[in-house]
């Protein structure tokens, strides 16, 4: 069984793939990252579909492998008694369909291959029907269609419902498989040249890799976070999902499993912080203009999250027939969160188009009627209780960030209008409330008994997202009550040198059993804010400790179990890339911009 660090991601900006160590594609959605699986072992089993390709006889993982560098052009490698072969899988940029391209190069001796291949669709439940067709297998259920294309010398067979291959290849011999989707009304697209494909997926990654304005430490772990946020980017639209996959387990064997293929406003700021400050203005614009789309219409009915597109309805159901990673069910289709209160994602669009307007990002129209409507309705319902940022199960509450990110949203406006006096708006109104939420913060969601902010009005439990209170303005670095709350957060929800978000010990804020791994984006605010508070040696020593937690080809999960040493969650995340790169700027400054 695969550990969730032992994948890799390939991906053509529209959707992505994850491929083990053993040479198997485990996960693969098509056409877009949010479709139904055709490759779903990863949350199931073999006969859930897969593609291995690997020297025939070779059980466990491959010798090494790793990224081109600069690329998202994987090459895993075998050293067998016979000889030693590569694999090479990319998925180009796509100009009608997505193809998934898979080179085996012999590098020594001579290797016997075998791949095998099998398709299920609809999340893992349905046998396509597989014919021949002018040398290629097509394989058909429904509205799904896929071709596989090889060599003419290379045999393939169909046995136990998949479709299999075996060949040997001498030094310097290659052997290329492509596989292509498309609808199945419609006639095959054309072909790609496997090669060609290749050639130009290097060149291309490489140079959107060079504009990287980063030039300080760890520069390797940067760029490749920001190649697998451009890879989670879903280009048609500029939005970013915030991870390929659902259900991989927050615990193993737990029922902590979600579904992340969405864009989420609240990701909006953090990333678009890095993009700009990465030097990466094309991709930024995007992602503003996609949320800008999204959250257009009434302000009382703003989600939290989106479709890759800007879709509002994600209704959450589950898949009985897939047993889970690990066994870690349900898994879940969907996301039920969407239709949560959440009122810090008010302050987060609001903190976005300001960053966008004061960045240079060109001025859409509307973009201040918009913010001036956001605010109108906040202006009446930041007293509501909600569900915060974490997304909670266990009922609303007065959340102390949420109300923190109200207050930066009266403050993002106060500022714009104060920058811009030909703007119009409620300067006054903004100021008054700007200064209320604020006063309440500071009464009703401080604890000064042990000099620390609390996770919720009146409690005694903490919250990981208190961190941001000196990065988003609302105390500065050396205010006692901010070095307070870092100690406090520090002490009591740190687990082995990394941060949980909150306790889920004897609590019920989430409504969930079970536990989690430690956030990894929340030990990125804790070297964050111990930065802002002077004690960057700390800071940086937890951040190379960070760093250290990818896994052998510089990807990160959403959580880390450091007991076990295992990464948890949907995988890669964005979140935790983009507290990477970040950080990695925060740290080191001018020393680090190119």
């Amino acid at each position: 069984m695969n550990c969730i660090e032992d994948y890799a991601l390939i991906g053509d900006e529209q959707t992505a793939a994850l491929i083990g160590k053993d040479g198997s594609v485990d996960w693969l959605c098509l056409p877009r990252f949010d479709s139904a699986a055709c490759f779903a072992k990863l949350l199931g089993d073999q006969e859930n579909g897969h593609w291995r390709i690997a020297p025939k006889g070779a059980e466990g993982n491959c010798t090494r492998r790793a990224y081109r560098p600069g690329t998202l052009v994987l090459d895993t490698e075998w050293d067998t008694p016979e000889g030693s072969v590569r694999v090479t899988d990319l998925m180009p940029q796509r100009d009608r369909a997505p193809d998934l391209v898979r080179v085996v190069e012999g590098r020594s001796g001579r290797v016997t291959v075998r791949s095998t291949l099998r398709l299920r669709f609809d999340h893992g439940s349905i046998v396509p029907w597989v014919r021949r067709t002018d040398g290629h297998r097509v394989a058909v259920a429904g509205p799904d269609s896929v071709w596989l294309r090889s060599e003419p010398a290379v045999r393939t067979w169909g046995e136990d419902f998949g479709t299999h291959s075996e060949f040997t290849v001498e030094k310097g011999e290659k052997v290329v498989f492509v596989l292509t989707w498309h609808p199945s009304h419609e006639p095959r697209p054309p072909l790609v040249d496997p090669y060609g494909a290749l050639r130009s997926s290097v060149t291309d990654w490489r140079a959107w890799a060079a504009r990287c304005r980063y030039d300080g430490p760890h520069k390797d772990a940067v760029v490749r976070s920001l190649i697998t946020l451009k890879a989670l980017t879903y280009a048609p639209t500029g939005g970013i999902v915030a991870a390929p996959t659902t259900s991989l387990p927050e615990e193993i064997g737990g029922v902590r499993n979600w579904d992340y293929r969405y864009c989420w406003l609240r990701d909006s700021t953090l990333t678009l912080g890095a993009l700009l400050s990465a030097g990466y203005q094309e991709e930024a614009e995007a992602w503003r203009n996609w949320l800008l789309r999204a959250v257009a219409g009434d302000p009382a009915d703003l989600q939290i999250m989106y479709g890759l597109a800007g879709e509002r309805r994600l209704p959450e159901y589950e898949l009985p027939w897939l047993t889970g990673f690990a066994g870690s069910a349900p898994v879940r289709i969907g996301n039920d969160a969407v239709r949560q209160l959440q009122l810090d994602v008010y302050g987060e669009v609001m903190d976005s188009l300001s960053l966008a307007r004061l960045s240079g990002l060109s001025v859409k129209p509307d973009m201040w009627r918009l913010q001036c409507a956001l605010m109108k309705f906040l202006r009446t319902a930041w007293r509501q209780p909600d569900e915060g940022l974490w997304e909670v199960r266990g009922g609303r509450r007065q959340f102390v960030h949420s109300k923190v990110m109200v207050w930066v949203a009266a403050d993002r406006a106060v500022r714009t209008l104060e920058r811009h006096p030909e703007l119009k708006g409620d300067l006054a109104g903004w100021r008054e409330m700007r200064e209320e939420v604020h006063r309440e913060v500071c009464e009703r969601g401080y604890d000064p008994e042990r000099n620390t902010f609390t996770q919720y009005y009146g409690s005694r439990e903490l919250d990981a997202a208190l961190l941001l209170i000196p990065r988003v303005g609302f105390l500065p670095p050396d205010d006692p009550r901010v070095k307070g709350t870092i100690d406090a957060v520090r002490e009591e929800l740190c687990h082995q040198g990394f941060l949980r978000r909150y306790s889920t010990d004897g609590t019920v804020v989430d409504g969930l059993p079970g536990s989690e791994g430690t956030f990894l984006v929340c030990s990125f605010w804790l070297a964050d804010a111990l930065h802002m508070t002077g004690r960057t040696d700390e800071a940086r020593e937890l951040f190379e400790r960070l760093v250290g937690m990818a896994n052998d080809v510089g990807l990160l999960a959403e959580e880390y179990d450091p007991v076990t040493g295992r990464q948890l969650g949907n995988f890669p995340q964005a979140f935790s890339h983009i507290g990477l790169v970040n950080t990695a700027l925060a740290l080191y400054g001018a020393d680090g911009a190119g």
